[in-house]
């Protein structure tokens, strides 16, 4: 049976639409370049005009970001478009200055992951040993911005990052919402060979059922970082560690088992943290700390402005004062930015209200 005319055309059709995805690519290629020099004319005019120290700004790239999914029209679905515009301003940014993002290390980590997904991979990523030292990175000028875990679906709030936000001057200025999958990373070539398994403590608890059933006999033992516990897993015989893809690749790590986490949309998010206030972009979040008087129907009294303004709570965390023995502060997200009407009445009612009321920062909701 002879082929050759159906080849041929099948070659000379892939031909065709090749050489116009070759145009295309030539044309994106002028364009980026030409938009990358446009950004750096506007690095030129901040420089003129004294604010050429800022080069980051929270709603501009957020409302480019919601520009853009609003005008795509497919095939390509929004988490990809939005993916591909992050790291295109990202580069732009890096011709100014790379910025420098303190984040819970080590390399390998969901906070590393986090913070590629909301600064790009031109972002100079710098890995700490604490949450703590992630502040502390921030504050003491040695890097731009951090990305810290602030709550889990499954586990709740992190309390440490909750602590910190009470007494840093650093300001919370954006948000990284990312699904979280959970792997058994391990060089053992099966479940029975594993004899303890190393993670962050709430990656084991966010496992717990999975390990009850799969690995009832084998120890658990919290770590400072899944990626801490890839290195242990990877250096010791029956070892293994729960962990994400990006430390399954960083250490070279094979997945025994994968997506173990026990709530199939398990997902954390991360707050972005700076030394500015972000301004509204028009699809805002605003976070506070305040604190209520220990008497009856106090914490009602300290919400009413909120239903009274027609301001919608998305959140309400307590925990502990910790200077005062049985006192609690309360940590609020809620709609809007401050500077909307109705939520700078409610705040300004609020502080003639609360005993304490800390503002941690209003900012651009997170574009998944």
């Amino acid at each position: 049976m002879n082929e050759g005319p159906t080849n041929e055309k099948l070659a000379s059709e892939l031909a065709a639409v090749r050489q116009q995805i070759d145009a295309l690519d030539a044309q994106l290629l002028a364009l980026l370049n030409q938009r990358a020099r446009h950004a750096q004319e506007v690095g030129a005019i901040k420089q003129r005009h004294g604010e050429g120290g800022v080069i980051y700004r929270p709603e501009r790239e957020a409302q480019v970001l919601q520009r853009i999914q609003a005008m795509n029209p497919g095939p390509l679905p929004n988490e990809s478009v939005t993916w591909f515009f992050r790291e295109v301003m990202s580069a732009c940014l890096s011709l100014e200055q790379p910025l420098g993002i303190a984040f819970l290390g080590p390399f390998g980590t969901f906070s590393e992951s986090a913070a590629t997904k909301h600064f790009g991979h031109a972002a100079r990523l710098m890995p700490q040993p604490s949450i703590d030292d992630v502040f502390r990175e921030v504050e003491a000028l040695h890097a731009d911005y951090a990305v810290v875990p602030i709550e889990n679906s499954t586990e709740g709030a992190i309390g440490r990052t909750l602590d910190l936000l009470l007494n840093t001057p650093l300001k919370i200025c954006g948000e990284v919402v990312l699904r979280i999958h959970q792997h058994l990373l391990s060089n053992a070539r099966a479940l029975d060979e594993v004899t303890k398994v190393y993670s962050h403590a709430q990656s084991l608890a966010q496992c717990h059922d999975w390990l009850n059933r799969s690995l009832p006999q084998a120890q658990r033992i919290p770590v400072g970082s899944n990626a801490q516990a890839a290195q242990f897993a990877g250096s010791e015989p029956g070892a293994a560690a729960i962990a994400g893809q990006a430390a399954a690749e960083r250490y070279q790590l094979p997945q025994l088992a994968s997506n173990i986490e026990d709530e199939p949309n398990n997902t954390t998010r991360f707050v972005v943290i700076g030394r500015q206030d972000a301004g509204p972009c028009g699809r805002d979040k605003t976070s506070l700390i305040m604190s209520a008087q220990n008497q009856t129907g106090a914490l009602s009294r300290l919400l009413a402005p909120f239903s009274d303004a027609g301001v919608s709570l998305t959140r309400l965390e307590s925990r502990p004062a910790r200077h005062t023995l049985w006192e609690y502060v309360f940590f609020v997200d809620l709609e809007g930015h401050r500077a909307d009407a109705a939520v700078h009445s409610a705040l300004t009612e609020l502080a003639r209200r609360a005993p304490y009321l800390k503002l941690l920062g209003s900012y651009p909701m997170a574009a998944y």
